[in-house]
């Protein structure tokens, strides 16, 4: 039996808004978070699930309401937790995170609490629903690091190629618990062009 899991990266946050929780989509993230339901309307999504974020809610509502399904929230597939104060440069303290999974600010976590969570929360949904189609609503250090947890060499490097792409699809198939394969799909290009990860 396959189980499916395309995990979403939500669309364009209002960075104005610095609180994590609340942060929304701005109007373009809106009219981009349209092209997930085009995207995934039709690839048979047996339930949606999301990160409790509102940016991540929201980017996979109108699915679910076109797929007339509710959408299940799990605490656990939240973004990283960077500090209890915004940080301007996100760029040096990402790659300072990615070059040391255990690297953390005083009141944050670093990518291997991240990944551990994740990774269980996944593991979880996926015992749960064997043979099913799943969406999970979530964000770019969250997902990045459940791919570099089924594959290793997804670095930096290679999370720095996405995090400014909002939102995207990375599609991973499951039998039992054991990763199959892992596709990329930047969904913002017509048509949607894929990159296999695995």
């Amino acid at each position: 039996m396959t189980t499916t899991v395309y995990l979403v990266r939500h669309a364009e946050p209002n960075y104005h808004n610095h609180d994590d929780f609340t942060r929304e989509l701005t109007e373009q993230g809106l009219k981009d978070s349209l092209k997930v339901t085009a995207y995934l309307k039709d690839k048979g999504i047996d339930k949606v699930y999301s990160s409790p974020f509102r940016r991540a809610h929201d980017t996979v509502k109108d699915l679910a309401h076109h797929l007339n399904l509710p959408i299940t929230l799990e605490d656990d597939f939240r973004e990283r937790r960077i500090d209890s104060v915004w940080i301007e440069d996100f760029n040096h303290f990402a790659q300072k995170q990615w070059q040391d999974f255990s690297y953390k600010l005083s009141d944050g976590e670093s990518l291997s609490e991240v990944q551990y969570r994740n990774i269980s929360a996944l593991e979880k949904i996926i015992a749960e629903n064997p043979n099913k189609n799943l969406v999970i609503g979530s964000h770019g250090t969250a997902l990045s690091t459940i791919v570099n947890h089924y594959q290793p060499d997804f670095d930096y490097s290679a999370f720095s190629q996405i995090k400014h792409l909002f939102p995207f699809i990375v599609k991973l198939t499951f039998s039992e618990n054991i990763c199959q394969s892992i596709s990329f799909y930047n969904i913002l290009k017509e048509p949607p062009h894929e990159t296999s990860l695995l």
